[in-house]
């Protein structure tokens, strides 16, 4: 589960509650598996001291989400987290508004993964659904990729049946490629209790990473529940 808007909703207003410390306490007592965190480089939610903190506070896996800048591999390699998630980013963006371009940086990638790689940190690409990225990052040797579902998100938001099952079969496609030649494929962006069981089903993903409608539908039913609420959904569906 990704915790970053546990914090978005702290720094609305500054101080320090709500804690996503808190909300990583919360995940890993019901059944969640790991902490997804993306420190960016302009803090807007999660801060620097937060990453000790999560990783003192659970045994959960944690998946540091970063850019690949030389201050983010720095911060990497001091925190030693379980896994660095390499991701695009753009200040003006509200969100991670697609996949890595993981062919066309190449050469800007090669020795950041090649650095978390020798410290043990698991590295993965949050990259398209698309045999050329795919391709690059059997080239840069990453052990994991993650496949961005913002678009068939938005075709099953939109009723788009026809684009949305397009959708589904290319991640389907590409993460049984990916399996095929050794890496590990990983989903996520967008997903929902409704959409959610499909991507669930593809029985070469091991794992998704979901925060944004877990935080929101938390301020309703309670995050405990949420979380309870998607586990049952994704166990379901394999």
């Amino acid at each position: 589960m990704n915790i970053d808007h546990v914090a978005t909703i702290r720094n609305a207003r500054g101080g320090d509650h709500p804690d996503p410390v808190r909300a990583a306490e919360i995940v890993a007592a019901v059944g969640g598996d790991g902490i997804t965190a993306h420190l960016r480089e302009d803090r807007r939610h999660i801060r620097d001291e937060d990453l000790a903190r999560i990783q003192a506070a659970t045994d959960l896996p944690l998946n540091l989400e970063m850019a690949a800048t030389e201050e983010m591999l720095a911060i990497a390699l001091r925190h030693q987290p379980h896994a660095a998630c390499i991701v695009p980013e753009k200040r003006e963006e509200r969100t991670t508004e697609g996949g890595l371009d993981a062919a066309g940086l190449h050469n800007t990638l090669v020795p950041i993964v090649d650095k978390l790689r020798e410290a043990d940190i698991r590295v993965s690409l949050f990259i398209e659904a698309d045999e050329r990225q795919l391709d690059a990052a059997l080239r840069l040797g990453a052990p994991v990729v993650e496949f961005h579902t913002g678009e068939y998100a938005h075709a099953h938001l939109d009723g788009d049946r026809d684009k949305t099952a397009s959708e589904l079969k290319r991640i389907a496609d590409m993460s049984a490629l990916a399996a095929k030649n050794g890496i590990e494929p990983h989903a996520g962006h967008g997903l929902t209790y409704e959409n959610v069981q499909p991507i669930a089903a593809i029985p070469q993903l091991a794992e998704l990473n979901i925060g944004h409608y877990l935080i929101g539908e938390a301020v309703f039913v309670g995050l405990e529940n949420a979380v309870r609420r998607m586990r049952e959904l994704m166990d379901d569906a394999r």
